[in-house]
């Protein structure tokens, strides 16, 4: 997975792929928009070798692009990774991006709760309907219909 260039351990774009979680066209992009800087290439081969500090950074980003962070706050974050030199301004800022994602995510997490009901509930009628269960078939179809109000 790795090779060794002095103390600088190398990885490939497959292994940073699978390391990040990012596909190796994710890498490419991110290298080309500057969310990491050039990468090395192999001499002998001309592949892309990620050393230590790439790899730290793509591993930060994967995390990121994991919780859906857009691309323009990873770059944000990125200007300022430990609040860099601007203290309480950049700490402020930091804060008020991790605050939105946070934000954003509580509401997606609302949304899959809704449609996550929405499933039991179906699988709840098509089980009464498999047993025969006119009855409660006819219990579960109002809070269905209640279920696919709350997924609009």
């Amino acid at each position: 997975m790795t090779t060794t260039d002095g103390d600088t351990a190398s990885v490939s774009i497959q292994d940073m792929s699978k390391i990040s979680g990012l596909s190796e066209a994710t890498l490419r992009y991110y290298e080309k928009i500057g969310l990491i800087g050039p990468v090395p290439r192999d001499e002998s081969s001309g592949h892309r070798r990620y050393g230590g500090h790439a790899v730290e950074r793509i591993e930060a980003l994967g995390c990121l692009r994991a919780t859906g962070m857009s691309v323009q706050d990873m770059r944000d974050y990125l200007r300022f990774p430990d609040g860099g030199d601007g203290g309480d301004d950049n700490a402020t800022r930091m804060r008020e991006l991790f605050e939105r994602n946070v934000s954003r995510i509580q509401e997606e997490i609302g949304r899959m709760h809704v449609r996550r009901r929405h499933l039991e509930l179906k699988a709840q009628l098509w089980s009464a309907r498999e047993r025969g269960d006119a009855d409660g078939e006819n219990r579960i179809v109002p809070e269905v219909a209640r279920a696919r109000e709350g997924l609009r």
